[in-house]
């Protein structure tokens, strides 16, 4: 069984790594550059901008630009036209926006402005507020006065400047359209960017559809690869798992469900993200799996199944050790990291969606600094309370000193512990005063002490004192409920009005009521052995008495 235990933890020590080196992986092939998903979720839209403009003015709003009817006047309509018909899959329309170079036809333009946009989905984000909504265009930019730039675009191991390029139309007005040099790099990129031999195969064979950013056929994939994700690590989870079962604890079960469940999750998500990639995702899509969603939300199970599974091993190792009462701590303990590690996750999520967390983590240092502040005698207690269950130098129920108080703990609560003492009244002592006094433990002991003084009249012999000595030694030598050694009965000397035998062992109880009986019963014993000695105990009042009457 314990081969098998760590064949177990061999496969998911395998797995874990996979995992992990997935994650890396997937994040190591992000671009620079590329916008977040706030960024996205952010992008103007043009057209519903110019509409919302021109509803609130009472005057119709001039055009940008020369007249021209598919808005060509200036470069920012021009793209965001370009783009608006591409979406109404009016390739023929989207052709008009390109400079055709000569020996092009309509058919091969239509083709171009498709082949266009697939590339701007996979390569290139444009910011169209970034674009001149002036007739010549950008003037500070290093380029001709006839070109505006929009980005770059790598083709194998150079990089291809994406322009705007104000032509002539017809009648000579001068519109802007994607260049000719751009027009003539589309199908070199289109074959580097594009979809694939397969996924273009995909493309033209299913309906045209897309769902947050894909495709009907990228959905396909995906689906497809998620499949084969799952069923790939389905095998090598639910052998550990099995594994695991067959130990029979409820540690193993726990471990068990832990593989199959949140772990296999995980590296199923880890491989997604590894092979995203074949579905061509375009550049909003590459900003929604840069948000990490769903790692971020499945890693954040993952921990916290851990947290759970490690703090029932805990309690189980605190019962075995007789320390049940400190298990009352564990669970505000995995709360408050439950709670650490979902902050945490959802900081880094804002983070990557592109969101500034920095000010926000600042002014949670702030605000922690005056609520622990603020907080501090409770912080003080809690911390007490911590150290009371787990270094256990008193439990509930057992009876102490501290001080010069005695009597027994009846509660230890994450503030205050109660303790009732000998007369019945009841003290509520802050845990962090209480966890630093010196308390002395009753309930600890294993055994009392037996340590009575024999005041002996100074008219005993010598010979009296060692058959004294020695019945005691020998009596309590042969009691049951007396520990072995020491057994001693010591002259101890001359005091003012006796001598003094000291008698020192210890009773085998933690009983103190029995304590009292078999103290009892040593003490009569005792004095029937100084009476069968022909001795006397005396005391300072009764040799005073004797000298007054004499």
């Amino acid at each position: 069984m314990k081969n098998q235990i760590d064949v177990a933890c061999a496969i998911g020590m395998i797995l874990l790594t996979l995992t992990l080196g997935g994650i890396s992986t997937a994040c190591a092939e992000i671009e620079n550059g590329e916008p977040t998903l706030k960024q996205v979720i952010e992008q103007p839209d043009e057209e519903n901008a110019a509409t919302e403009k021109e509803l609130k003015t009472t005057a119709p709003a001039k055009p940008r630009g020369p007249a021209d009817k598919l808005n060509r006047g200036v470069p920012r309509t021009a793209v965001a036209g370009y783009f608006s018909a591409v979406e109404d899959q009016d390739f023929t329309t989207a052709a008009e926006y390109l400079d055709l170079p000569s020996g092009y036809n309509k058919n091969d333009g239509a083709k171009l402005a498709q082949q266009l946009k697939v590339i701007f989905d996979r390569t290139l984000w444009v910011e169209m507020e970034s674009l001149s909504t002036e007739p010549t265009g950008h003037k500070d930019d290093g380029l001709p006065p006839s070109q505006d730039y929009l980005g770059r675009i790598p083709l194998r191991d150079e990089l291809i400047d994406i322009l705007l390029q104000r032509v002539p139309r017809g009648d000579n007005v001068y519109i802007w359209k994607f260049s000719t040099s751009t027009v003539r790099h589309i199908p070199q990129l289109y074959e580097e960017h594009g979809y694939g031999e397969w996924g273009e195969k995909l493309y033209l064979s299913l309906p045209d559809y897309r769902l947050l950013t894909l495709q009907t056929w990228q959905w396909v994939t995906l689906l497809a690869l998620l499949l084969i994700a799952y069923t790939a690590t389905f095998i090598p989870t639910a052998l550990a798992g099995w594994l695991l079962r067959r130990k029979g604890t409820a540690h193993a079960q726990a471990w068990s469900r832990f593989i199959t469940g949140p772990l296999r999750w995980l590296i199923v998500s880890a491989i997604v993200y590894h092979w995203i990639d074949i579905i061509h995702p375009s550049v909003e899509t590459r900003a929604l799996l840069r948000a990490h969603t769903i790692i971020t939300i499945v890693g954040t199970w993952v921990i916290i199944s851990a947290i759970e599974i490690v703090k029932d091993s805990i309690a189980n190792k605190l019962r075995r050790n007789n320390r049940a009462h400190a298990i009352v701590l564990l669970r505000p303990a995995a709360t408050a990291i439950k709670i650490l590690i979902i902050i945490t996750a959802l900081l880094m999520w804002l983070d990557n969606i592109g969101y500034q967390v920095s000010t926000l983590i600042a002014g949670l240092g702030i605000g922690g600094i005056a609520v622990a502040l603020a907080a501090q005698k409770s912080i003080e207690n809690l911390i007490g309370a911590a150290v009371l269950y787990l270094a256990a130098p008193v439990r509930v129920g057992d009876s102490c000193r501290f001080d010069d108080k005695v009597g027994t703990v009846e509660e230890i609560g994450l503030r205050s512990t109660r303790f009732r003492t000998l007369d019945r009244t009841v003290i509520t002592i802050p845990n962090a005063d209480f966890a630093a006094k010196p308390l002395e433990n009753f309930a600890d002991r294993e055994k009392f002490r037996y340590n009575p003084t024999l005041h002996l009249r100074y008219g005993t012999k010598p010979e009296q004192l060692r058959q004294i000595m020695s019945e005691i030694e020998k009596f309590l030598n042969e009691h049951e409920k007396v520990d072995k050694e020491p057994n001693v009965a010591r002259f101890m000397g001359f005091g003012t009005y006796s001598l003094e035998v000291n008698v020192f062992a210890f009773i085998l109880t933690t009983n103190y009521q029995e304590y009292l009986e078999i103290a009892e019963d040593l003490n009569m014993r005792i004095l029937e052995i100084v009476h069968v000695a022909d001795a006397e105990i005396t005391s300072p009042t009764y040799e005073l008495f004797k000298e007054a009457t004499s």
